[in-house]
């Protein structure tokens, strides 16, 4: 089966769920352990993989795991998400979400932006990015975050682009142009259709390539702004590509790590010259801001407060 994927799922003491999480490091490339009853204490963790699943592999490494506490092995569920209609489902569950002066919303919001909010049209599809997970969220607010601070960034490049969330997020709140990469075909079908959707096509290029050595971005460089929402091996190793193509003065948007990978990937980025100016945290997830030394560049950029839901202080 052609772009299988499987999703595991348990809930447990914090402890406990931090050993699972790295037991399964191995056996999944996606693991998210956030807090589902603050009361008891109890914690979810999710692991995503692709491919068929070593159950026997996950079995034995979450049943070593708990004998090293003394506990029984743990009760969890190992389903396969092609069986199931995700895009049916995402569409039913997926509401309008306000996120800093950005209102994304699906195709079956009839009446989606309230005055002032900068509506984002993206329906769940076959490329990652609605908004809803908390690393999209993160880089957007980084955006709102951007403006506020009156940033005009000429030249931006979305690296990873996904659904191209976050390149029409950025077309529409500057007059830049925006350039977007996936190693991907079907993230850039996604992006170029959600930009003539968006009305934001005239200002956005996309095309599949692999990173920085894909055409467009070769000749797009040096960028003002890069945003990549990835994971973190690759925004380790790309970290180099990243600094050659960014301006003197200029911002990264970085995302898709884990909290617990915000100093590594921040250490990467620093060896290359780039220093952190904020981070956002939720969820168990991060985003970096950082920006690299040139010509007119402040020390330090305070960024302001703002809420995706709730108080957020980046």
């Amino acid at each position: 089966m052609e772009n299988r994927q499987w999703r595991l799922a348990l809930t447990d003491y914090k402890a406990a769920v931090q050993a699972y999480e790295a037991a399964l490091e191995d056996f999944a490339p996606a693991l998210l352990a956030f807090e589902a009853d603050e009361a008891k204490g109890i914690w979810t963790l999710e692991a995503i993989g692709e491919d068929e699943p070593d159950r026997d592999g996950i079995a034995a490494a979450l049943a070593r795991t708990a004998a090293a506490l003394g506990r029984e092995a743990p009760a969890y569920t190992l389903e396969d998400l092609e069986q199931r209609d995700w895009l049916r489902e995402n569409l039913i569950s997926f509401p309008p979400l306000p996120i800093g002066r950005f209102f994304v919303h699906g195709g079956h919001i009839a009446a989606p932006c309230r005055s002032g909010r900068v509506a984002i049209l993206v329906d769940a599809a076959t490329a990652f990015g609605s908004g809803e997970h908390p690393t999209t969220m993160g880089c957007l607010l980084a955006l709102d975050a951007l403006k506020r601070l009156d940033a005009r960034p000429a030249k931006v490049l979305d690296m990873g682009c996904g659904s191209g969330i976050l390149s029409i997020g950025a077309a529409k709140i500057w007059p830049s142009r925006i350039d977007a990469v996936d190693i991907d075909p079907e993230s850039v079908r996604v992006t170029r259709f959600n930009a003539v959707r968006n009305r934001v096509a005239h200002a956005l290029a996309a095309e599949a390539g692999d990173g920085y050595r894909t055409p467009l971005a070769r000749r797009g460089r040096p960028y003002a702004l890069i945003l990549s929402n990835i994971l973190a091996r690759p925004l380790m190793n790309m970290a180099p590509a990243l600094d050659r193509a960014l301006a003197p003065g200029g911002i990264a948007v970085l995302s898709g790590l884990l909290c617990k990978q915000e100093a590594m990937v921040l250490a990467a980025h620093r060896a290359q010259g780039l220093a952190k100016v904020a981070s956002f945290r939720h969820r168990g997830w991060s985003t970096l801001i950082l920006r690299k030394s040139g010509p007119g560049t402040p020390g330090r950029i305070r960024l302001p407060r703002f809420t995706p839901r709730g108080p957020v202080t980046i």
